[in-house]
C-alpha cells in the first residue's frame, strides 16, 4: 500500500541549505531537488561521484556486504534504516529515522533508542574507519512541549533532530 502524505505535519518547502522531507518522499527525491544526481544509489556532484543514499536493506546489498561487512559478525540483528547517506569524502554514515505522528503512540517510547542504535551501526562501520551519525526528521508534531525531555535527551547523547528537513551542511554536503 503506498504511503499517505502526511497532512498534519507543517512546513514551506526548503531553499537550498537543507534538504526537505515528508513521509512520502525519499532522500534520493531531497538530494536531487538540491542539485545532486543520483544514479543507481550513488549520489554525484557534477558528475563526481560523493556517496551513496541507500534505503533499508540496501545498505547492507549495496554498500556494507560488497565490503565484507555482514552485520552477523558485529550485531545480533539486521538494523534497516529509513535512509541512509554515505559521504565519501568526511567518511561519515548518516543514518536517517523519519518519525510523522499525528496522535501519541508507541513512537515516544522508541526515540530514546536513537544512542543504542547509532552504537549498533558504528560497530559496523569501524572496520571501514567511517564514522556515524544518527538524525531523526520529525514533523512539527514533535514541537509539544511534552517531548522536550526527549529531545534534550537525544541531543545530550550525541545525536540530531530536525524538523521536516536536514540541513546540507550536516550531511557534509
Amino acid at each position: 500500500m503506498a504511503k499517505q502524505p502526511n497532512i498534519f505535519g507543517g512546513g514551506a518547502r526548503t531553499n537550498a541549505n537543507g534538504l526537505y522531507f515528508e513521509q512520502t518522499t525519499s532522500l534520493d527525491i531531497a538530494l536531487e531537488d538540491a542539485g545532486y544526481e543520483v544514479r543507481n544509489y550513488t549520489v554525484y556532484q557534477n558528475d563526481k561521484e560523493i556517496g551513496m543514499s541507500v534505503p533499508q536493506k540496501r545498505l547492507y546489498t549495496y554498500f556494507l556486504n560488497p565490503k565484507g561487512i555482514h552485520y552477523y559478525n558485529y550485531n545480533s540483528k539486521e538494523w534497516r534504516p529509513d535512509e541512509a547517506f554515505i559521504n565519501y569524502n568526511s567518511k561519515t554514515v548518516y543514518i536517517i529515522e523519519k518519525k510523522f505522528q499525528n496522535t501519541s503512540g508507541s513512537v515516544d517510547e522508541k526515540l530514546p533508542s536513537c544512542h543504542f542504535k547509532k552504537w549498533e551501526y558504528q560497530k559496523l562501520f569501524t572496520p571501514l574507519n567511517f564514522q556515524v551519525e544518527f538524525i531523526y526528521v520529525f514533523n512539527d508534531w514533535f514541537k509539544d512541549s511534552k517531548y522536550r525531555d526527549t529531545l534534550q535527551y537525544i541531543k545530550a547523547v550525541g545525536c540530531h533532530y530536525f524538523y521536516n528537513e536536514i540541513p546540507l551542511d550536516l550531511l557534509g554536503l
